[in-house]
């Protein structure tokens, strides 16, 4: 009998804290998570670990500071090690969108002096928009797919992904410098509920609309019309809004039967930080 021939080393997933995966998950995924840190009135934690998702609302509602910053190089690298100690032959890293933080820039400093070949995706995405992404490189690596190949899916994915959401105030994100095209919108805000969207990694308007149980109709009609008719991955987001979360939910799953249960999950601390108590976002991806 001929010797068996060896099997390909594994490819390991690395994400950062954005992509809204609970512990939970990431442990039973195998993925490897590396949080980014928020400051809290000079307090620095690291998101999810350290800062919940509650702390940073009741921050925002009672106006003290609060900034966030990506990991530094070296959480990544440690990540990456990690993954050729526990005998991975290579890693993809899928961050968060470059234009809104320098973590796929931390990351791709690590990767360049790491030990095993490292593929660093800027997944153009936020929250579930990087979460839904994670999912397929799982997927695809417990079923021996390469490092390349995975790649290619995965920004393939991102870039027919829907991230959409609803906020209260463009103030949260106006105050973090990520508000982009969707300043044409603050001349007006007082007197309309803004629907926002991730466009090409940059937060860009949507529409206004005068109230915000209208901005919230709308926001399901638009995720409908983004879901069409294939199968996708449905996930809704909040920070502090349950109530307004489950309802957006009960109301897709109605329409959309045949979509893929759906996720409701608070927004980290850092996301959170930026959009605000109240902002409930849709993220719609191919499955």
């Amino acid at each position: 009998m001929g010797d068996t021939p060896p099997q390909p080393a594994r490819t390991a997933i690395v994400t950062d804290s954005t992509a809204s995966l609970t512990p939970d998950e990431a442990a039973s995924l195998g993925v490897t998570v590396v949080p980014l840190e928020v400051v809290i009135s000079g307090h620095t934690g690291l998101d999810v670990v350290e800062v919940s998702s509650e702390r940073v609302a009741t921050a925002l509602a009672g106006s003290e500071p609060v900034s966030t910053s990506r990991p530094a190089p070296a959480r990544f690298m440690a990540a990456y090690d990690r993954a050729l100690q526990e005998g991975a032959g290579e890693v993809v890293s899928v961050h968060l969108s470059g234009e809104l933080s320098g973590t796929v820039d931390a990351a791709r400093l690590a990767a360049r002096e790491s030990s095993i070949p490292v593929t660093v995706i800027d997944s153009r995405q936020v929250g579930l928009g990087v979460g839904f992404a994670v999912l397929t490189a799982v997927g695809m690596a417990q079923s021996g797919a390469g490092a390349q190949q995975i790649a290619a899916e995965v920004t393939r994915i991102c870039a027919d992904t829907s991230m959409l959401f609803y906020v209260d105030t463009l103030e949260y994100l106006r105050r973090g410098g990520r508000i982009g095209a969707a300043s044409a919108f603050l001349g007006s805000v007082l007197a309309v509920k803004p629907l926002l969207e991730v466009t090409d990694g940059h937060i860009a308007p949507v529409e206004k609309i005068r109230t915000s149980a209208r901005a919230l109709a709308r926001l399901e009609d638009l995720s409908v019309t983004r879901a069409g008719t294939g199968p996708v991955r449905l996930g809704v987001h909040h920070l502090a809004a349950p109530d307004r979360a489950e309802k957006v939910r009960d109301s897709l799953a109605g329409r959309l039967p045949d979509a893929s249960p759906i996720l409701v999950r608070e927004l980290g601390a850092v996301i959170g930080a930026h959009v605000g108590p109240g902002v409930v976002a849709v993220a719609v991806a191919p499955h």
